[in-house]
């Protein structure tokens, strides 16, 4: 069965950077998704049910909060796994996001390391 990761972030040297540290899940098979805005990272993962998503917050046309909360609230998505990949730093914006449904929060700069640790966790990959 395909794994999906959708990474979500309106900022592109974020996004192309996400992209390219993960490109090694795809000998695994894993499908990695992208989007650049609000409405239609809730609409790639309508469409294509990813089963992990490095979720921005600060997202033009829907926060990364307003996309959790639907994305947990959707029967056919509620397994998602969502990482909440953030510049905020705040406490409250954890709690937010936590709110939210999310299930983890990373702030920026993150340590790549520890995404890749998180996505083979989440996703059950074991590399050789």
């Amino acid at each position: 069965m395909t794994k999906k990761i959708l990474i979500a972030d309106d900022n592109t040297f974020n996004r192309e950077l996400l992209e390219d540290s993960l490109k090694r899940f795809k000998t695994y098979g894993v499908v990695i998704l992208s989007s650049e805005t609000g409405p239609k990272t809730y609409e790639v993962a309508k469409t294509e049910k990813p089963d992990l998503i490095l979720l921005d917050i600060m997202m033009p046309g829907m926060s990364g909060y307003e996309i959790c909360e639907k994305v947990k609230a959707d029967p056919d998505m509620k397994g998602t796994y969502i990482i909440m990949v953030s510049a905020k730093t705040q406490q409250e914006d954890r709690m937010q996001a936590a709110k939210a449904g999310a299930d983890e929060y990373v702030t920026k700069p993150y340590d790549i390391r520890l995404i890749r640790e998180r996505v083979q966790k989440v996703l059950g990959i074991e590399m050789v």
